[in-house]
């Protein structure tokens, strides 16, 4: 899944700007599924048959990552910016951007004062983001012009995983692992499905503007017709020594199993089938109980006539950053008990809230 992953997040696209990221997801799985197909908000629906009949199963993950967008061209060259989801101020200095433009990628720097000006300035202070200003090394507004960056230009961290530490740590470092992991997790598991036996009809939803309310998701949900729908996102752990962490979550321990988000209160059904599966099948995993977060899952609960919904959540550190951090065993777990959820569906398979 590594390649997969770096190819992913080598891609450039901040919320409601997928386009690279669409295309590429729709020329991945085409072969992989029965049909593919985009819709107008460039959501990408993936759907394979299974060699038996049963239940319509969705799963859903997020292509848009946080990012920002270039608001106004000073007369310097210099380019002040909005966010686009939900980025935190206090990360945001000395960083490198890339910008997408009709002529290419740029690479740019949002700058701050240097180091030899601090003793003049306010230590604690926080600058908000529109005191911020991106640096692409042009002299004027003419010149950014010509590099072709205007108004509306769409603007993500630089490209940049590695291996955190080296191999043996089994980690990586770099942008867009929210969600481009919970992508890669579903690529992986379309392409092991196309050799395997299974029940029913999966669709695959690789949805937009996640980072801005869930938008894309809130469009695809009402275009499927559901049985059960599990969501693949990336959460945050727990597990540094700063003092609002309560080491409920950690990374490299397994995949969360979602019982409560600001989006989402899990389908009882639903999360306890995926407890006894990972027990079962003995895929290590964490409970996750974290009012701080949404998913994708929030929406698809929601739609038509209510969605028995569950969600899986890729640890993570340093959430919305260029440095985002996971482990790819945690990966592996969450792809594995997925796939342990699909297979385990029969003809008969209901995920009702009474049990009778």
């Amino acid at each position: 899944m590594k390649k997969l992953l770096e190819e992913l997040t080598g891609l450039h696209g901040p919320c409601g700007n997928e386009q690279p990221v669409s295309k590429w997801v729709r020329d991945r799985v085409t072969s992989l599924v029965d049909e593919v197909r985009v819709d107008a908000l460039g959501n990408v629906f993936a759907t394979k048959k299974g060699t038996k009949p049963g239940p319509k199963m969705v799963m859903t993950a997020h292509m848009d990552e946080v990012g920002f967008i270039v608001k106004k061209v000073e007369a310097n060259g210099l380019l002040r910016f909005e966010k686009l989801g939900g980025n935190d101020d206090r990360l945001l200095l000395t960083q490198k951007v890339q910008l997408r433009t009709k002529k290419g990628l740029l690479t740019g720097v949002i700058g701050s004062i240097s180091a030899h000006y601090a003793k003049f300035d306010d230590a604690s202070k926080v600058r908000n983001h529109r005191q911020l200003y991106i640096d692409i090394g042009a002299k004027n507004k003419e010149q950014v012009t010509q590099m072709g960056v205007e108004v509306g230009t769409p603007v993500t961290w630089k490209p940049n995983m590695e291996y955190l530490g080296d191999e043996t740590t089994g980690r990586f470092v770099g942008k867009g692992f929210d969600d481009r992991a919970g992508c890669a997790v579903m690529i992986t598991l379309l392409e092991e499905l196309d050799r395997t036996d299974f029940t029913g009809t999966v669709t695959a939803v690789f949805t937009v503007q996640e980072e801005v309310g869930l938008r894309g998701a809130q469009v695809a949900a009402r275009q499927v017709e559901a049985d059960v729908a599990i969501a693949l996102d990336t959460t945050a752990v727990s597990d540094t020594p700063e003092e609002t962490m309560d080491g409920t979550l950690a990374i490299g321990e397994g995949t969360g199993i979602k019982v409560l988000d600001f989006s989402l209160i899990s389908h009882p059904a639903v999360k306890n089938a995926l407890v006894s599966l990972a027990d079962e099948k003995e895929i290590p995993y964490q409970l996750e109980v974290f009012p701080g977060i949404g998913t994708d899952g929030g929406a698809m609960s929601l739609a038509n006539n209510g969605v028995p919904t569950g969600v899986l959540s890729i640890p993570s550190r340093y959430a919305h950053s260029p440095v985002e951090v996971i482990d790819m065993r945690d990966l592996v777990a969450t792809k594995e008990l997925l796939k342990a959820f699909i297979l385990s569906l029969e003809e008969a398979s209901r995920f009702t809230f009474i049990e009778e």
